[in-house]
């Protein structure tokens, strides 16, 4: 397997490859700190690295779908700062905007492969079709929020039923709720510059456990969510106006196919 893949990546991919080969070095050295230490969700998480960074090798032989150099070696630098930097290293708790970043370049991306999928079908003389550049930018941005949605309902998934903590709580200092309404009417009660919220629990053994949370109110998702969201609007935007350019004046815009995969030929 690891010989077909170099031969993948010697034909005009020697950049690529050395990027690919140091990324999978790297995962294979923390999977084994991780196991050495007994944390297995983290050895997990190695083992579904390692199997994302085969997506280029798989499009190509199996979709027929080449990813230039630039968007592959994103792609790469993407899965590995997500899973081994984000999860593993906690980068999103110790860098406060990396999920941000992260969300932003993933709408960009998502718009990218969703241009190309219709860009694509729009030069191909079988499907003879000749959709207006608006058109395809508006599918580009429509292909890029899809995704990012999906990621939040896998996110949200994962906090409920797996009791994981991917949409990351935060403390807000006011709220602004019906539910605090003591004639039960449907007008807010907003309370602002909050100094403490007091969570009561049990343990297993029936114990009482209170938590004190300082300084505010503790949100358990929602605002991440949405910031994950708007950043991928933004995201799926810039490309989308990039490519919608691009369609008009290719020659002039041609930094843009550093982006877009590419349907192979038949003969290759």
């Amino acid at each position: 397997m690891l010989r077909r893949i170099k031969t993948f990546y010697n034909e005009n991919k020697k950049s690529t490859f050395i990027v690919y080969i140091t990324l999978r070095l790297l995962v294979i050295l923390c999977m084994i700190f991780q196991i050495l230490h007994g944390n297995w969700d983290n050895v997990f998480l190695c083992v579904l690295t390692l199997f994302l960074f085969l997506i280029p090798y798989w499009l190509d032989k199996t979709l027929k779908i080449t990813l230039p150099n630039a968007l592959e070696i994103i792609i790469l630098l993407f899965i590995f700062s997500a899973e081994i930097l984000g999860e593993i290293q906690n980068f999103y708790g110790i860098f406060r905007y990396w999920d941000t970043i992260l969300h932003t370049l993933n709408g960009f991306l998502c718009a990218a492969i969703g241009f190309s999928l219709i860009d694509i079908l729009n030069r191909s003389e079988k499907t003879h079709m000749n959709l207006s550049p608006i058109f395809v930018a508006l599918v580009a941005f429509c292909f890029s929020m899809t995704i990012g949605v999906l990621w939040e309902f896998f996110e949200y998934g994962a906090d409920t039923f797996v009791k994981t903590d991917m949409q990351k709580d935060r403390i807000v200092s006011s709220i602004s709720s019906v539910a605090l309404n003591p004639e039960g009417e449907n007008i807010p009660v907003i309370l602002n510059d909050i100094d403490k919220t007091m969570i009561y629990s049990k343990d297993s053994n029936g114990n009482a456990i209170v938590t004190t949370i300082e300084n505010g109110y503790l949100d358990i998702g929602i605002k991440d969510t949405m910031k994950d969201l708007i950043v991928n609007f933004v995201g799926a935007v810039t490309f989308s106006v990039i490519g919608f350019l691009y369609i008009r004046n290719r020659d002039g815009y041609k930094f843009v196919e550093l982006f877009i995969p590419k349907r192979k030929r038949s003969d290759t």
